[in-house]
């Protein structure tokens, strides 16, 4: 008895600092803003408890209804073909090639280039008076005349999805491939001996043991879809016309203008809706199962 005691005992000690850091700076600033979303904190105002007011304000405001559909089908549409792509590059990377650490490298770039500039570039590109899109669709004859990539709705939203699958396939694909070249060799050959061919050892030996890191990669991925600003705060704007207005970006917008009471009340929405999503994920992968 006083063994286990002990045992527990030096496992909380060990467990501590990360208690520590989880509560100071995780559960308590998601707390502050739960608390603060239920009052009137705007700048040069008094501060006045509202309860759920603000809550009630954001469900009633068409605004917050086009960036949370605009969120979700962004999130729908970029983080599939992120998913997909990565998964092709690390089995690529995975193989045999030659110059492969060269190649690793290579495709970290997109990555490793701060959102801000990677923006910028994206905001060049697609530039309607001398912008690579262009002058290639005009060029290859694709297009008679210049396009207004950002200028319209669906035109924007699909050079957000573009700029942002060409940021973040490399992150994705760095995770899968350290969970590829966890995978034995041996269970490959021997599927080859068992006369199983490439589609059958992909869908019977790599998926399987490669789904516990696809639910990590799906879930990252999702979260940070989810909360997407950097980009759209770039290329965009939130515009035209809203019609790329992001609910980081909807939130942004009142804290930037003072109304914190509001923009906490949004954050809150933002958090319970990526939590959700994660506890969904876990759910439906059966992940625990994975891991046990």
């Amino acid at each position: 008895m006083k063994s286990t005691f002990r045992e527990l005992r030096e496992s909380c000690n060990f467990l501590l600092p990360l208690i520590i850091f989880i509560l100071v700076f995780i559960i308590l600033p998601v707390l502050g803003t739960v608390v603060t979303s239920m009052f009137q904190d705007v700048t040069f105002l008094e501060r006045e408890f509202l309860f759920l007011e603000n809550y009630r304000r954001i469900f009633s405001d068409p605004a917050f209804g086009q960036s949370f559909r605009f969120t979700f089908l962004f999130v729908a549409v970029s983080v599939p073909l992120e998913i997909c792509l990565g998964l092709m590059f690390a089995l690529l990377l995975n193989e045999q090639l030659p110059f492969r650490g060269a190649l690793r490298a290579f495709v970290l770039i997109p990555w490793a280039i701060p959102a801000a500039i990677s923006g910028r570039i994206w905001e060049l590109i697609y530039n309607y008076h001398y912008g690579l899109a262009n002058f290639l669709f005009v060029k290859l004859g694709i297009s008679a005349e210049p396009i207004n990539w950002l200028g319209s709705g669906l035109g924007a939203f699909f050079s957000l999805v573009v700029s942002d699958v060409w940021k973040t396939s490399p992150f994705v694909a760095i995770i899968l491939l350290a969970g590829l070249q966890a995978i034995p060799r041996e269970l490959y050959e021997q599927g080859q001996v068992d006369g199983a061919n490439l589609l059958q050892r992909f869908y019977r030996i790599t998926l399987p043991l490669l789904k516990p890191v696809l639910v990590v990669a799906l879930l990252f991925r999702t979260i940070d879809a989810l909360r997407i600003f950097d980009l759209i705060y770039v290329l965009t704007h939130g515009g035209p016309g809203g019609a790329t207005n992001s609910l980081s970006l909807y939130a942004y917008r009142y804290y930037l203008g003072g109304d914190f009471g509001y923009g906490s009340a949004v954050s809150t929405i933002l958090f319970i809706v990526a939590f959700s999503l994660s506890v969904l994920y876990v759910k439906l992968s059966r992940f625990s199962s994975v891991v046990k």
